[in-house]
């Protein structure tokens, strides 16, 4: 680990940021408190409730005392209009919810909620202390219609520009067929085309020097190197690149509005459309928090294969990165190579699971069913050929000359950036902080598995790449060991709310019978509460954030995904560079549209 990278581990002054948060009354104001109240939550995140005046006092505070270590993980909010159990919490019709992390040698983690009220609330931005919630604070005007005072560019980010609602309010509808038949008149199409007109002016862009005018070329948003439905708007002098504006959410489809309308359990399938490389991976922290809220402990043998089938599709959605990221440099054969080896993974997961991209496998309280006869034999004969298979692409992609020229220098960031953007995974490793939420934060069975932290050392576009197949080699690493030391006993959790319920006394009696039955088509009701839960997903830290307000439906899902963060950091990246290297920077990131768009 990099010298600058230890310094940013250290605990912030020894104190939990829930201590700071109670210290700072006497520091900033002599007041007795900035704490309207604490809320207990089922994972155990200390929660507390600030008022709007107070917010940037305490963010800041908090801020500044923590040695640039303090990353804001996620900011969101909630329509609480229609919800029935808010006990020990202040009145709100909104709340907005700011998830601050400390990457120290320990997690440490600590939620800030604000109270708003009326249909158009306002809380003041936080853009200058964060550069990362800027797009969070779009997606939340977006989405719910909060406003945020002082933001630089309050403008729609995944809704089309023409848009008149917010989609994450409890009164807006879900479905089409609670609407009328679509219709398009001739006025509204033209009113449609002339939202479309590009205006550098209203994306923020302005002239750069005196003797150039605006000249502007469109990457995508259907272009090869922007890996999915993705558009930037490059300002260019030359060939080189003065200003570029991310323009997302072509590929929105409201996955957390419909994890508000899904069973717990029928929800699970929706999840593998997210990252949609990382397989059963989506699965993972969507039935954790599930199980978090229901007080289910999952039996060893399901940890185990869940953690064995979560590094496969590691290895299969890095493999896909690989490829792809010398493809966009200019060199064809590599992916061929890659996704050959690909299909060897989807080989193995279908022979376990029955499908393979989307598999679907997880189930609350384990797995869908045990392995099958054979599954070890067919594992081990993976893991024992693909390290020489590495070694040939390390030959043939990072030792090749070209390459490196065309990725190391490039695209290069700092550690303190990377926490400044919300950048985890291997962005953030690639600039030499030693941080993993599986060693950080152990879930499932990685507390019981060794393996290593790669990390880079320059954090620019090669180290990122050289992180990504070191991960491959660690994965390689842990699946052995989980086949060597794979525990017998049950894969699926004894206990009423598990989904679908264990059907071992479902003829026993009416009763259960009826129970069952419940159970399979509505499924469970899962008592009231917020839980999130949070893995080290394929391009970084991917959590999900729920509320039970005891239905057999969520009352709020909060899906954070890396991709979504990660693309912020473009601008920054991209100015004064040439366009060739842009394209290398954008294969270096490691993203999926799903999973910036949901």
């Amino acid at each position: 680990m990099s010298a600058a990278a230890s310094a940013l581990i250290e605990p912030i002054r020894s104190r939990s940021l829930l201590d700071r948060i109670f210290d700072l009354h006497t520091e900033v104001s002599g007041r007795s408190s900035f704490v309207l109240a604490s809320q207990s939550t089922r994972d155990g995140v200390s929660t507390v409730w600030v008022t709007s005046a107070d917010l940037r006092v305490v963010l800041a505070a908090l801020k500044n005392s923590a040695n640039a270590s303090l990353m804001l993980f996620d900011l969101t909010a909630i329509d609480e209009r229609g919800r029935i159990h808010r006990e020990d919490q202040p009145d709100a019709s909104f709340t907005v919810v700011y998830h601050l992390m400390s990457l120290g040698a320990c997690l440490d983690e600590v939620r800030i909620k604000v109270a708003l009220t009326g249909d158009n609330p306002v809380v003041p931005s936080i853009t200058d202390l964060w550069a990362n919630a800027n797009w969070y604070e779009r997606e939340i005007w977006d989405l719910f219609g909060i406003r945020f005072e002082g933001h630089p560019f309050l403008r729609r980010i995944l809704t089309p520009p023409t848009w008149t609602d917010h989609p994450l309010r409890k009164d807006h509808h879900a479905r089409a067929t609670e609407m009328p038949p679509y219709s398009l008149t001739e006025d509204q199409e033209m009113r449609e085309q002339e939202a479309l007109r590009f205006n550098p002016s209203l994306w923020g862009m302005k002239r750069h020097s005196d003797h150039s005018d605006f000249m502007f070329l469109n990457l995508g948003p259907n272009h090869p190197s922007v890996h999915g439905v993705f558009r930037i708007v490059l300002q260019l002098e030359g060939e080189r690149i003065v200003d570029a504006v991310p323009d997302i959410g072509f590929h929105h489809r409201g996955a957390e509005k419909m994890g508000e309308r899904q069973s717990w359990h029928t929800y699970i399938p929706y999840t593998d459309r997210v990252d949609y490389l990382g397989g059963v991976m989506n699965n993972f922290p969507y039935v954790m928090a599930v199980e978090t809220l229901a007080g289910i402990t999952v039996p060893p043998r399901a940890q185990m294969i869940r953690v064995m089938l979560a590094e496969l599709f590691r290895i299969a959605s890095h493999l896909v990165f690989y490829g792809t990221m010398a493809q966009d440099v200019g060199q064809l054969s590599p992916v061929f190579y890659m996704f050959t080896d690909r299909e060897r993974v989807f080989g193995i997961i279908e022979a376990i699971c029955g499908f393979r991209m989307h598999p679907a496998w997880f189930r609350i309280g384990g797995v869908a069913m045990d392995l099958p006869v054979g599954w070890n034999g067919l594992i081990r004969a993976f893991i024992d050929d693909l390290p020489k298979r590495l070694d040939e692409y390390d030959g043939m992609v990072m030792r090749n000359p070209i390459f490196r020229a065309r990725t190391r220098g490039v695209g290069a960031y700092t550690t303190a950036e990377a926490v400044e953007w919300g950048v985890t995974g291997p962005g953030l490793r690639a600039c030499g902080l030693e941080w993993d939420y599986r060693r950080q934060a152990p879930y499932a069975c990685y507390d019981q598995l060794e393996f290593d932290i790669p990390t880079g050392s320059n954090g620019d576009c090669y180290d990122r790449i050289a992180v990504h197949i070191e991960e491959i080699r660690q994965s390689l690493r842990i699946i052995r060991q989980c086949i060597d030391n794979m525990p017998e006993g049950p894969v699926k959790a004894d206990h009423p709310l598990t989904a679908p319920p264990p059907k071992a006394r479902t003829m026993h009696d009416i009763e259960t019978l009826i129970h069952h039955f419940l159970s399979v088509s509505w499924g469970p009701v899962i008592p009231p509460g917020e839980a999130h839960a949070c893995i080290e997903a394929t391009k970084g830290l991917n959590s999900y954030s729920l509320i039970s307000d005891g239905d057999t439906m969520s009352y709020r899902t909060r899906i954070r995904t890396p991709s979504f963060a990660h693309l912020q950091m473009i601008p920054l990246l991209s100015r004064g560079v040439m366009i060739a290297d842009l394209i290398a920077i954008i294969g270096s990131i490691d993203f999926v549209m799903a999973d910036v768009d949901r």
